[in-house]
């Protein structure tokens, strides 16, 4: 019988292969990929199914998607997986059982058990979301051992900066591999999988974002997704509120390195404590990144450039080379220094890391245009004490009136109270007018009233539209205007009402944080 290579794209045998026990290493040759039905999206959302999609009914705190199975199919999809018995579908459909005790042999003829040509397929399984993962993971497993080492995985995670470093070390390993990244904010139980999933052959590189709100859930992604490559960014108190203590963040954290594997790669930020001290929770090889010649890969001589970015000598083993980068404040350093320990150590020229490193965009804080001449910097994705000090160090390097907006940063916890005050305590180093937004911005205000900044520079307003009221009477030419605080917040609304007409027909960057 005449055989050619497995198909290197998701196909509908794949699904019933994957769900009814059928090993990675097992997954039976196509006598031609013609026969194959193939798999064009997997979503989990009816309104982004199209002609080929596998759709997915989750059970979320709002909504059933099972509700939605009927939209998804009526949008093109050819398959649902649920975890309940369906209606009676139209005419064509097929239903496979495969819960508990009911999928034993049947992935050795998925053809035979679900008719090959039918219109429509529906697999019922105990849990969909537990069917997901396991199908994301199972597809991980399948392109590692068809790829054999042309295939690496990058996971990423911290409490700050995960989504600026995965975008910057993906367009530094695209200057020499087919990268696919986590879109947007992609990073949970839900998300990663459905990354994994758009995987083909033609894939190269996996830039996975990954992130956590407890205990375990990092090393369920890691599970799933099998990194050859960690990079952890930081740690700090950021969802607090949920985590407990920063003890425990940094023990969610480290479930990354935990997972790697003996030849993989641990990449740990030298310069906080709580990272570095993951070296001894690895079996992978470190290499650390930082400020101080200590690390592995460092930067010195930095130079911010205000709104042009930022200027630095990067320094590897015996050699060096001086980086000037479109990033934001000395923070973006640690960015860039992230996404040039992994070219470095996936074996990337000089030259391709610097072209990779320029051409990176800033994802999180951006500069747009403000009315009256004003320059509105954008940071409303979300907030923390840490974050929200490393913005106001960057107006502290920029001309200009100085004007910090900051609001609620929420999910602190215990921390709340002394979180608001030190970023209060760094506002009057840095502000010439400070405007706190919320009940718990106040707090801002309050520290730097405390701390000695004249009572005529502090402004308390209760919620964003009345933030955009002071501010239409403020503005001036040349003012740089921090806006900054928790998505709850709706702090984005501000940036909306005072932004040039002008500007919003511009091609402005994604506004995703880490």
């Amino acid at each position: 019988m005449p055989t050619v290579a497995m198909s290197t794209w998701l196909t509908l045998d794949d699904l019933v292969l994957a769900l009814t026990g059928c090993p990675p290493r097992e997954r039976p040759k196509l006598i031609s990929e013609q026969e194959a039905t193939r798999v064009n999206t997997v979503v989990v959302d009816s309104r982004q199914a199209v002609a080929g999609s596998l759709f997915v009914a989750l059970r979320g705190e709002q909504t059933d998607g099972h509700r939605y199975i009927g939209d998804a199919l009526g949008r093109g999809a050819l398959c649902a997986i649920m975890d309940r018995m369906p209606e009676p579908g139209p005419e064509g459909t097929s239903v496979l059982d495969l819960r508990a005790g009911r999928q034993e042999g049947l992935w050795q003829e998925p053809r035979s058990v679900w008719g090959g040509g039918t219109k429509l397929l529906h697999l019922v399984v105990d849990d969909s979301l537990v069917a997901l993962q396991a199908l994301a993971r199972w597809w991980r497993q399948v392109l590692a051992l068809e790829r054999k080492d042309e295939l690496r995985v990058v996971g990423i995670t911290g409490s700050l900066g995960k989504t600026t470093t995965k975008e910057l070390v993906a367009a530094v390993l695209a200057q020499r591999y087919r990268v696919l990244k986590s879109r947007g904010n992609y990073n949970n139980e839900i998300g990663l999988p459905l990354t994994l999933l758009e995987l083909t052959g033609d894939h190269q590189r996996a830039v996975l974002e990954m992130g956590t709100y407890g205990l375990g859930e990092i090393a369920l992604l890691a599970q799933i997704a099998c990194p050859d490559i960690g990079v952890v960014t930081n740690v700090g108190p950021v969802h607090l509120e949920r985590m407990g203590t920063v003890e425990r963040i940094a023990q969610a954290k480290a479930e990354l390195v935990q997972a790697l594997p003996e030849d993989g790669v641990a990449i740990l930020n030298g310069d906080d404590e709580w990272v570095s001290a993951m070296a001894q929770q690895t079996r992978a090889r470190v290499v650390r990144y930082g400020l101080t010649a200590d690390c592995d890969v460092w930067a010195g001589d930095v130079e911010s450039r205000g709104l042009d970015g930022v200027g630095f000598r990067l320094h590897h083993q015996d050699q060096s080379v001086h980086v000037h980068i479109p990033l934001l404040g000395w923070h973006s350093v640690h960015t860039a220094l992230r996404a040039a320990a992994v070219g470095l150590v996936d074996g990337l020229s000089w030259d391709e890391i610097i072209d990779g490193l320029q051409g990176g965009e800033q994802l999180r804080l951006v500069a747009v245009p403000g009315v009256n001449g004003a320059v509105l910097l954008d940071d409303t994705y979300n907030s923390s004490p840490d974050s929200a000090i490393a913005a106001l160090n960057l107006l502290s390097e920029l001309g200009g009136r100085k004007i910090a907006v900051l609001g609620d940063m929420l999910e602190l916890g215990g921390y709340a109270v002394e979180g608001h005050r030190r970023v209060g305590r760094r506002a009057i180093e840095v502000a010439s007018i400070l405007i706190t937004v919320g009940e718990l911005g106040r707090l801002i205000g309050q520290e730097a009233l405390g701390c000695g900044m004249p009572a005529e520079r502090v402004i308390e307003v209760a919620d964003a539209d009345a933030a955009v009221v002071c501010l239409q009477g403020l503005l001036q030419e040349k003012d740089m205007v921090l806006i900054k605080g928790s998505r709850g917040m709706a702090m984005e609304r501000i940036v909306e009402a005072l932004t040039l007409p002008q500007a919003n027909d511009m091609p402005l960057r994604e506004n995703q944080g880490g």
